[in-house]
């Protein structure tokens, strides 16, 4: 019987490993820096946004806007100004207030969370905008100078979205934004005493141009009736991409 060691058999590397680990590099973590459009400006949160924010997502009957947020609706303003105060010190996840460039008012709230420079990887969450956003041109303006910050300024190559998986809302307007649906991760978390099971979206660096190419259209002036109608969604122009 042999008590010679057995060789070990070298693993030939692939051909292109050495050219990919030259091409990587980390991204930049995200500064507290404006981001200027034609109808929002987001600005990084500070506890001076705390009233318009209070004022914008604690009127009558505002259990739906919160029901999907890890935290809230606030019992009492003091309780909600502690949450924006601390928010606002945060550096991971960074948050951003969503201002109304014709009032200057404070009508929604966003943020960049699980940032990973070295990885390339990123997420938008904690997004909870005022009825007086939803559904708006702003509202789709604001994620669209996220994500252009994100890929274009900081570097990053990967940009998630994760919601609650029963949240229909939330996934529908991951899909219309341009992301693509990664799978479901059960279990995945209990959020104020129920369980979640998260669904998880992403869109990539060689992606962003074709969805900057579709959200620029959508958000052309042209693309609007004289009585603020689109003329072409963003899905059909993702979908044309």
């Amino acid at each position: 019987m042999s008590h010679l060691a057995p060789k070990l058999m070298r693993t030939a590397r692939p051909p292109n490993e050495e050219a990919r680990s030259t091409l990587l590099s980390a991204a930049q973590r995200p500064a507290r820096v404006g981001l200027d459009g034609r109808f929002v400006t987001l600005v990084p949160l500070t506890p001076a946004h705390a009233d318009d924010l209070y004022a914008a997502t604690h009127e009558t009957d505002c259990e739906d806007l919160w029901r999907f947020m890890a935290v809230g609706p606030f019992a009492d303003r003091s309780a909600f100004f502690a949450d924006i105060e601390e928010r606002s010190a945060s550096e991971n996840p960074l948050f951003f207030a969503v201002l109304d460039k014709r009032s200057g008012r404070a009508i929604g709230l966003q943020g960049y969370l699980n940032i990973a420079p070295a990885h390339g990887s990123i997420e938008v969450g904690f997004v909870l905008y005022a009825p007086t956003l939803q559904r708006t041109i702003g509202a789709t303006e604001a994620q669209y100078l996220f994500a252009r910050h994100a890929f274009e300024t900081l570097g990053y190559r990967r940009y998630e979205w994760k919601c609650d998986n029963l949240n229909e809302r939330s996934k529908q307007a991951a899909i219309r934004l341009g992301f693509a649906f990664e799978g479901l991760f059960r279990q995945h978390m209990i959020v104020k005493g129920a369980n979640r099971d998260t669904a998880w979206f992403s869109m990539l660096d060689r992606e962003w141009p074709a969805r900057r190419a579709a959200f620029e259209a959508w958000l052309a002036p042209g693309n609007f009736d004289a009585n603020g109608r689109q003329k072409l969604s963003l899905s059909a122009l993702n979908r044309q991409s």
